[in-house]
């Protein structure tokens, strides 16, 4: 089965990518990506200046179609990123808005196992990674999604999320054109943006959602889609809920990352759970393990390193024209988070392993608990919490929060009243905001409280 199978179906339907700029019927698109295809034929490895824009989507269908490993690069990369790219992946940039002419002849399909894209991602040390992924793993991560969120033909996807990760390019662009949806690319993940593009499914990162649900009028047009499907980080437990008042539906949580793709989700037609990202879809196994590999029990309670296995796992990582293995114990990927799972396979993560276990007075805790909580304040906007290091704690709880005036004494209390006396925060500070990257996601290793 071709990795783009519905590019090739007969049928064709007006409008199958469309962006605020313009749009390309299945047809056009097939014929602007052969001709890119037929320009790179044979190329080793190349890359793409990954911008909101048809000609991403075009370009990366493009190499698909050719067989050749595209690297998206991000847009707001720095000049050291993007050397560091290019250097390490060896890929050869394609010009800005590629505009080969249309082909006729579609090349024949490559082999499951070629590689697809390298994604770099970047890790708590050292510079970003190349993450080689198979044609193989993206179908199969596609496929299971499908049934999970009973994707099909008769959807339109609505995001504006970044043609560089996982997410948006992926799930955001590569669902469609394998699985027959439409496609509306927003640019810009904007409430305004979402609420005035009609569509069946959307897609966003919590920063997206945290938004939305800011703003009633914007998060009571989305109601009448089926599925409000939230990534990249924990969706915050009072977004959840405001989501759900305001839309009339739960939004679905599931979890992932660049090297695994999506393993775990809430199913369309199951229960969703917040502060939960459901359980591990088709042919993907999860355990807990501690510090010293034990297996460790699925309690609910038990906090424990999260490792995946199934067939949705990246070939490695690339360097130097190489591609080095991924180390995995005895077949299982480490994810880097932590996480419990309950007895009927619903996880709920915890965070990551080095940021977001912090270890107080002999205690386990999980920073996403405590955030939670003190979101649950009235005056709390942003909350993200570490562990510092402290001579009898060993690790101190600490907050940053953004928030309306609010005293730092009130808010520990508020937690202390809510959780375990030992989970609350010994020190909050109040801060105008919190360090993001592009996904939404909190660099906790920004803060400081210097």
């Amino acid at each position: 089965m071709r990795l783009l199978a519905s590019l090739h179906e007969s049928a064709d339907r007006a409008g199958v990518v469309v962006t605020p700029h313009g749009s390309l019927s299945r047809h056009e698109l097939l014929g602007r990506a052969a001709g890119v295809a037929a320009s790179i034929a044979g190329a080793p490895i190349v890359a793409v200046e990954a911008v909101p824009a048809l000609s991403t989507i075009v370009t990366v269908t493009g190499a698909l179609l050719a067989g050749v490993p595209i690297v998206p690069v991000p847009p707001d990369a720095g000049v050291s990123e993007r050397e560091h790219i290019l250097r390490d992946s060896g890929a050869t940039l394609l010009p800005a808005g590629l505009a080969a002419a249309s082909a006729a002849t579609v090349p024949a399909e490559p082999a499951p196992s070629t590689a697809a894209l390298v994604l770099y991602t970047s890790g708590t040390t050292g510079p970003p990674k190349g993450v080689v992924i198979s044609r193989a793993a993206i179908a199969a991560g596609l496929d299971a999604l499908a049934g999970a969120w009973q994707w099909t033909a008769e959807d339109t996807l609505v995001h504006g999320l970044p043609l560089h990760h996982v997410h948006g390019l992926v799930l955001g662009v590569l669902g469609p054109l394998r699985l027959g949806s439409g496609l509306a690319h927003t640019v810009k993940p904007t409430p305004a943006a979402y609420a005035s593009t009609p569509g069946t499914m959307y897609f966003g990162v919590p920063t997206v959602w945290s938004r939305i649900a800011a703003d009633p009028a914007a998060a009571r047009a989305l109601a009448p889609a089926r599925l409000l499907v939230s990534g990249s980080a924990p969706l915050p437990v009072p977004v959840f809920d405001a989501l759900a008042a305001l839309t009339g539906q739960s939004p679905v949580e599931r979890y992932g990352m660049t090297e695994t793709l999506i393993t775990v989700s809430a199913r369309a037609d199951g229960e969703r759970r917040p502060g939960h990202v459901g359980t591990p879809l088709p042919g993907i196994t999860t355990r807990l393990v501690d510090e010293a590999g034990a297996v460790l029990p699925t309690d609910g309670e038990t906090i424990g390193h999260l490792q995946v296995k199934g067939p949705t796992l990246l070939d490695g990582y690339l360097h130097g024209g190489d591609v080095r293995p991924p180390d995995l114990v005895d077949g299982w990927f480490p994810t880097g988070d932590v996480a419990t799972v309950d007895p009927g396979g619903w996880h709920r993560i915890v965070g990551r392993a080095s940021t977001d276990l912090i270890k107080t007075g002999g205690y386990r805790v999980g920073a996403g608990e405590v955030e939670d909580t003190l979101l649950r304040h009235p005056a709390v906007h942003e909350a993200a919490v570490v562990g510092v290091p402290h001579p009898d704690l060993g690790e101190q709880i600490t907050a940053f929060v953004v928030a309306d005036p609010v005293g730092a004494a009130e808010l520990i209390d508020f937690v202390a009243g809510r959780l375990a006396v030992h989970k609350r925060p010994r020190v909050v500070h109040l801060v105008d905001s919190l360090p993001r990257n592009a996904m939404g996601k909190v660099q906790k290793g920004l803060l400081t409280t210097d």
